[in-house]
């Protein structure tokens, strides 16, 4: 598990000169329900062959008959997208890949940190993210990206030493953009809650004014109940995304806020790994390209579509508990079907709203508590009370015949009348 958050402390306050520190949003947790070798990840790995939790909950079929992604363009701003994983071979543009990262470290020393395309990913962090949007069908596994017709285009923009700033990430998402992306996901986040860099909002405005859909990561550090601004995440018209767990509530890690617009599966997530195989991790790292997903399969349906009508569809169709917003998971758990059905192309939504008529799910049923009897509880209770009394009644007056005419004949054997009948 990449730990970008911990090594980058030590080099952060050099690195604030040039641009605010960026870590990828990943948290240290107990090794995933499935891992390899107890939990550490290696590269190759094997396939995981089973359908993953977070695409059994998708009726994929469903889905897949209104879109498939195809014609939309998704940049994985990250660390980098192996193509040696088969079902990412032809899911990546590597005309259109670029590598951020400087070729010398602090020391001036020459560092190989992969080639000019951004296909090589020594950490996992980005091939992973790809996958969930969309890797390819393949034989031998149930993984599947959720847009497996849209093509990825790799920004290598991060490392495991934390290289990537918010400087170089406003130049990601620029370049991103004018090399033709519908769709950004961010999988990173500030060190610290201090607004960076003014070119990383001016690059978000960039994109959202071309009608890209910008979505990014919440950030893990939720944990007790912290509550902490993001960015890019907490920018205006970003979709950012909080993590949930099997039962569509907050993971415990997961970032909360009034900024967070909707939650993903983000617990156990399966996805590709460089060289080949899937292995599993957690954290909104994850949740994000869910979402980001979703936002392909809606851009590759509607394309005339604009980035604020995109979020709102997906957070206005989103499973809730509550009618409105909740700083846990923001306007509910991403429902993939529901984004792509429950649309009037010609009204599209332009922001989500509180009402029950349109929300994903209703809230769940709890059954109400009484701290006395109802009239039916207690017209039941006493005809109960009747039918076994009658019960008991029956069966007591049938023991005392019985215990007579036993009495009778043994009185009968005694003075020598008749014998047993």
């Amino acid at each position: 598990m990449l730990k970008a958050r911990t090594r980058g402390r030590a080099r952060a306050a050099s690195a604030l000169a040039a641009g605010t520190v960026l870590t990828t949003a990943l948290v240290a947790l107990p090794a995933p329900a499935w891992a390899e070798d107890g939990g550490q990840c290696t590269f190759p790995s094997k396939p995981y062959t089973a359908r993953p939790w977070a695409l059994q909950r998708v009726n994929l079929d469903e889905l897949w008959a209104q879109s498939t992604g195809k014609n939309v363009q998704v940049a994985v701003i990250d660390t980098g997208v192996d193509i040696r994983n088969p079902q990412l071979k032809k899911a990546v543009d590597a005309s259109k890949g670029e590598n951020l990262l400087k070729k010398k470290n602090d020391k001036g020393e020459d560092v190989d940190r992969g080639n000019d395309q951004g296909t090589t990913d020594t950490v996992g962090h980005g091939t992973r993210v790809a996958g969930i949007i969309a890797a390819r069908p393949a034989k031998g596994t149930g993984f599947v990206g959720l847009a497996p017709d849209a093509t990825i285009i790799p920004v290598k923009q991060n490392d495991a030493e934390g290289n990537g700033t918010a400087a170089t990430l406003a130049t990601a998402i620029r370049d991103a953009v004018d090399k033709g992306a519908d769709v950004i996901n961010i999988s990173q986040d500030t060190a610290n809650a201090v607004e960076p860099d003014a070119r990383l909002k001016q690059a978000v405005d960039y994109a959202l004014g071309k009608r890209v859909v910008v979505v990014a990561s919440a950030g893990n550090d939720g944990l007790g109940g912290n509550v902490k601004v993001t960015y890019p995440a907490s920018y205006d018209g970003v979709l950012a995304v909080a993590a949930s767990d099997r039962n569509n509530e907050r993971a415990a890690f997961s970032q909360s806020g009034e900024f967070v617009g909707v939650a993903a599966p983000g617990v156990d997530m399966i996805s590709t790994v460089p060289g080949g195989g899937h292995c599993s991790d957690n954290g909104t790292s994850f949740s994000a390209p869910y979402v980001a997903g979703v936002a392909a399969l809606l851009k590759s349906k509607y394309p005339d579509w604009t980035a604020r009508q995109v979020v709102a569809q997906i957070e206005q169709t989103a499973e809730r508990s509550i009618p409105g917003h909740d700083r846990l998971v923001g306007w509910g758990v991403v429902d993939p079907v529901k984004a792509l059905t429950n649309v009037d192309p010609a009204h599209p939504v332009e922001s989500p709203r509180p009402d029950n008529g349109v929300t994903g799910a209703e809230a769940p049923y709890v059954a109400p508590l009484h701290f006395g009897e109802t009239a039916d509880e207690r017209n039941t209770r006493m005809a109960t009370y009747v039918v076994v009394g009658g019960l008991v009644l029956v069966a007591g007056l049938g023991g005392t015949a019985v215990a007579l005419r036993d009495a009778r004949r043994r009185r009968e054997r005694l003075a020598g009348g008749p014998g047993p009948r």
